[in-house]
């Protein structure tokens, strides 16, 4: 008789625990043990807890190559989930092999799990093995299933493949041998969901997507006093103009954040506007120009005022001090009602000047792409609330843009369909489902809830923005058309719009740091796995993975220039590279400073009531009071923006892999290394910060979620 000794380890979630029988099956090259009920006097398998047990054997397995956990109904107990963190086992001769699971097992079933060491397909030979890959991809593809939203938009999740499996549970993803129980279980409702959306047990077996209880908790614990707050005081039901500005500053008077309350004192200022482009939650848009467009016919004369007398306008293009926000894609845009009033959107031109001190300043601003005698061109010289007025139009469509495709479709969405495509693509012994899964965690659930209350017909977009579901359908379909790899690529973007060497650019030199920070480290595991090129190309799963991603993110459009193969390392580490950052800190860059620079709504205006102005000297301050979102839609975006700037609880900040999916001391060894540097990159961002009147620390790495969560 041989004696294996096995450890259980029950992940420390609410309701973690299990009271259903657990049985295990030892799976080696030469046999496999018997199947062998685990079980000690007392409850077994506890939240938090590890278990120890001894499996016996008549004779010695050889190489354990997979665990069979068995999971079956305990006397008249109903049955119940289970969080199995991993299963370690020790050999005869003391060898130990652990085998990473770290995901809710439901129902009645059987999970086959292999050792933890990352294995690309190249390196599988035998057919037991080989076979498992397939049908666990096969299952997964069955589960996750992609679904068409809209025309020209990334594919998603279809949320009704799940309760299509329920039907059919052979293919459901624990069910990876002929002989699990085909039994049923029940269905879970996703916080924040209307009832009508059901999502089944499938979506709790992956621990990446579904919401812990801390975090739903944490959640509603954010948003239901704010909402009741304002309910309370009747704000989201007022119609009508705000009296005057100040009383905008009583309404989230109990969330104030020293960057917004900055933001209220200086959002009137030339130099805060400018400053937005470079460190606000936009800061994406502005691209050095050599000469002025042809719709935009700036003069000397015009911005003589602002340059002073020992420049002009051709000096500073030719020195590369110019710079260019054009909101061309808003040219089309649909506009809606709202309140039964009608709406408004320009696609304005904003020229701004980058002057000797350091300091990004606007210098003229057009408000339609087309000029012309009915499109004055503002300039700092106009009267008070004529240039105001123009600059808060800017904001407007800073506010489109920004959460229409800068931060929902270019990171929400993109990051759904990478997410998806390493779910159906990658088994989880490949070490690139390793590296990338914690990157992925929460993101199918928080944008199925988006879908179901913001961008739904009647959702908060078509209640809160001029454009309504017709306009971020329109921007989203035309941003992704016109989206392409270089965009994607922090120092690629950077290049080409010429902005490297801009002065007090936080986002830039923050991101860089990270970006550096990631791809040594994704450098690293490639190169752990992947000894050369041949081996990248003849990874077949990996190729399906980006060849889906093509296809189903970026419909299959060359003009992109996103990768639909790889063949080189090289390529690999630059498109994980750019994956893990677009996931984590871009995310983090456009989506945690909603709140500072938005509560304060005219510096983030959802919709505009009146259009444009054609001629200038009109302007004052009731015709601005009536031009800018009424009391109950401010209010109400601003509901919106204090909720996703507040990372809920159970965060997991970059860097930070408590699920331990590699085992190897190599990429442990990476590991370490990356949270050193991105440890040593925080401490010089606070450093920095310390110096600055508005500190920027939306990249500060323990701030940054590992994936797009909320």
């Amino acid at each position: 008789m041989v004696v294996y000794r096995v450890r259980v380890a029950t992940g420390s979630y609410f309701l973690a625990g299990t009271l259903d029988s657990i049985s295990v099956t030892l799976v080696g090259t030469d046999a496999e043990s018997p199947k062998q009920l685990l079980d000690h006097i007392g409850r077994d398998f506890t939240p938090g807890a590890v278990h120890k047990y001894k499996v016996n054997s008549s004779c010695e397995l050889g190489e354990l190559l997979l665990v069979r956990l068995h999971k079956e109904r305990y006397s008249f107990f109903p049955k119940d989930s289970w969080y199995c963190s991993y299963i370690t086992v020790t050999d005869p001769g003391g060898v130990v092999t652990c085998f990473p699971c770290y995901q809710w097992i439901e129902g009645y079933c059987t999970v086959e799990l292999r050792p933890g060491t990352g294995k690309i397909i190249c390196y599988d030979s035998l057919p037991l093995l080989l076979d498992h890959r397939k049908k666990e991809l096969r299952a997964r593809q069955e589960c996750y299933r992609w679904k068409i939203y809209a025309p020209g938009f990334p594919r998603m999740l279809d949320v009704n493949s799940f309760e299509e499996m329920e039907s059919d549970r052979k293919f459901a993803l624990t069910k990876m041998t002929p002989s699990a129980d085909q039994g049923s279980s029940g269905n879970r409702y996703l916080p924040g969901f209307p009832s009508k959306i059901d999502i089944p047990s499938l979506l709790h077996m992956e621990p990446n997507i579904r919401y812990s209880f801390t975090k739903t908790a944490s959640l509603l614990s954010n948003a239901i006093p704010a909402s009741l707050g304002m309910k309370l005081r009747g704000l989201l039901d007022r119609k009508g103009s705000w009296k005057k500005l100040d009383d905008m500053r009583k309404v989230f008077c109990c969330h104030k954040t020293p960057t917004s309350e900055y933001v209220t004192e200086h959002w009137k200022e030339d130099h805060f506007f400018g400053y937005q482009y470079l460190n606000g939650v936009n800061p994406v848009m502005i691209h050095r120009l050599s000469s002025l467009p042809s719709n935009f016919p700036v003069t000397d004369p015009m911005v003589a005022p602002s340059l002073g007398p020992s420049t002009c306008l051709q000096a500073e293009l030719e020195k590369g001090s110019i710079f260019l926000a054009d909101y061309w894609i808003l040219g089309d845009a649909p506009v809606g009602h709202l309140n039964g009033r009608p709406q408004y959107v320009a696609a304005p031109l904003c020229l701004l000047w980058l002057n000797p001190q350091g300091a990004l300043l606007p210098l003229a601003i057009q408000l339609s792409q087309t000029p012309g005698p009915d499109t004055p061109i503002f300039l700092p010289s106009d009267s008070e609330w004529d240039w105001l007025l123009a600059k808060t139009w800017v904001r407007n469509s800073e506010f489109l843009i920004h959460e229409n495709n800068t931060h929902f479709l270019c990171t929400h969405l993109l990051c759904e369909a990478f997410a998806m495509a390493t779910l159906r693509q990658l088994p989880l012994c490949h070490p690139i489902y390793k590296l990338l899964l914690p990157h992925t965690r929460y993101t199918l659930q928080v944008n199925t809830i988006a879908r179901a209350t913001l961008l739904n017909p009647e959702g908060l977009v078509d209640k809160v923005t001029s454009i309504g579901r017709p306009g971020l359908l329109y921007l989203m379909s035309t941003g992704l058309a016109h989206f392409t790899y270089t965009m994607f690529c922090l120092p690629d973007n950077l290049k080409a719009r010429g902005v490297q060497y801009i002065p007090n650019y936080y986002y830039r030199d923050d991101g860089m740091k990270i970006w550096e920070a990631i791809e040594n480290f994704v450098n690293e595991i490639v190169n752990c796995y992947y000894p050369s090129d041949i081996f990248v190309q003849r990874d077949s799963e990996l190729q399906a993975w980006v060849g889906e991603i093509f296809a189903q993110a970026f419909l299959s459009r060359k003009s992109s220039g996103f990768p639909s193969c790889l063949s080189t390392t090289e390529e690999l580490v630059k498109f994980l590279t750019a994956i893990i950052f677009n996931c984590s800190a871009q995310h983090a860059a456009v989506n945690s400073g909603q709140h500072d620079f938005g509560a304060w709504m005219p510096n983030a205006p959802s919709s505009m009531r009146n259009p444009p102005p054609q001629t200038k000297g009109t302007t004052t301050l009731k015709s601005y009071l009536d031009t800018i979102p009424e009391v109950n839609i401010s209010c109400n975006n601003l509901l919106l923006f204090w909720l996703v700037s507040q990372e809920p609880k159970d965060q997991r900040p970059l860097g930070t892999y408590p699920d331990e999916h590699f085992t190897e001391e190599a990429p442990r060894q990476s590991i370490a290394a990356f949270q050193n540097c991105l440890a040593q990159i925080s401490q010089d961002i606070r450093n920095r910060n310390k110096t600055l009147a508005l500190p920027y620390s939306y990249l500060d790495p323990p701030l940054i979620e590992n994936s797009v969560s909320i």
